[in-house]
């Protein structure tokens, strides 16, 4: 029984962990980022099509 318990419990905070995840990646694209891990993706994004180098700057 314990170990049920404990196993949902991983469960739960890893489903929440991804979740958090999802719901970030989303709000990024809604923002208008076209690469969410570079520092300048708003900035890229909205100067040029195709991506984000980093080395606009």
């Amino acid at each position: 029984m314990p170990e049920t318990v404990i196993n949902l419990i991983i469960i739960v905070l890893v489903l929440a962990v991804l979740g958090a995840i999802v719901g970030y990646i989303i709000r990024e694209k809604k923002r208008g980022s076209k690469c969410i891990g570079c520092p300048y993706a708003r900035e890229c994004a909205a100067r040029r099509e195709g991506g984000c180098s980093g080395q606009g700057k």
